[in-house]
This record gives C-alpha cells, sequence and structure tokens, in this order.
C-alpha cells in the first residue's frame, strides 16, 4: 500500500472569478522615473562643439543669415558655395529641419582633406576648453569658488 507522500498529488481545478461589479480595473504599475544626475556646477566651462556643429553652424549661418553663432569662423567660401547651390537646388526650402539635414548628408560626403579646417578650429576650442578646465578645478581646490558665491 503507497503512502500519501508516494503518490502523486491530484491537480486543483481552478475556476476563474467575474470581476466584480464595483471594482476598479487594475492598472499597470508606472515605472519609476529615473532621478536626473546634478547639473553640477553653473560656473564651470561649458564644453565645446565638435567639428561637425561648427560645420553645422556654418551651412546654417548661410543658409538663414545665422552669422551670431559662427562669428569665430570668418568668411567661408566653402559656406557660401554650398548655400548657393543648395538654394539654387531646392528654392522652395525654408525649414531648418530639411537644411540641416542636406548639411549632414554634405559632412557625411566631404572628403577628410575638406573637414581638417573645422577639425582644427574644434581642437583649438578644445585646447582653450582644457586650459580653463583646469583653472577652474585650481580655484575650486583653492577655495577661491565658494559654494555660495555667484549661484543667482
Amino acid at each position: 500500500m503507497k503512502t500519501r507522500s508516494q503518490t502523486a498529488p491530484k491537480p486543483l481545478k481552478t475556476v476563474a472569478l467575474a470581476p466584480r461589479p464595483g471594482s476598479p480595473k487594475r492598472r499597470p504599475r508606472p515605472k519609476p522615473k529615473p532621478k536626473p544626475a546634478g547639473k553640477g556646477d553653473p560656473r564651470a566651462p561649458k564644453k565645446p562643439p565638435t567639428a561637425f556643429f561648427y560645420f553645422i553652424a556654418m551651412c546654417l549661418s548661410a543658409a538663414v543669415g545665422w552669422t551670431r553663432h559662427c562669428s569665430s569662423l570668418g568668411p567661408s567660401p566653402i559656406r557660401e558655395d554650398f548655400r548657393k547651390t543648395y538654394q539654387q537646388e531646392n528654392p522652395s526650402v525654408k525649414l531648418m529641419q530639411e537644411i540641416g539635414k542636406a548639411c549632414g548628408e554634405k559632412w557625411n560626403t566631404m572628403a577628410f582633406e575638406e573637414k581638417v579646417k573645422y577639425y582644427d578650429i574644434a581642437t583649438e576650442k578644445r585646447a582653450e576648453f582644457e586650459k580653463a578646465m583646469i583653472e577652474y578645478n585650481k580655484k575650486k581646490q583653492s577655495g577661491e569658488l565658494s559654494e555660495e558665491s555667484d549661484y543667482d
């Protein structure tokens, strides 16, 4: 004779219950939002743009008169050529999105020799940024930058 522990248990019959008429529907739990990282010190030097962003600034300044952001780049025959050819090919395009896409396509098709001047500008700005960061870190470690001052 087999004991109860030696026999396989019988499966239970489960019955799905209908929801109660007044009960609220079950909603999925909202995922917790990730906590944003600290913004850092607003007095810290800002990172410079990459070579591509300098190229974009030139394209956009030529296409829509956006000269404020590319004043450090100076006059450029490449910028004027791109603007003229793009406007001749696409006279109806006025949207920044489409102009930006065209600039991105132009960047991808450019030879490295054409991109060198933008890389040179970007490396100069990067060197300036690194010097500014060294000075900032020295001031921060020496205590010249207090926690309470200049936080307006």
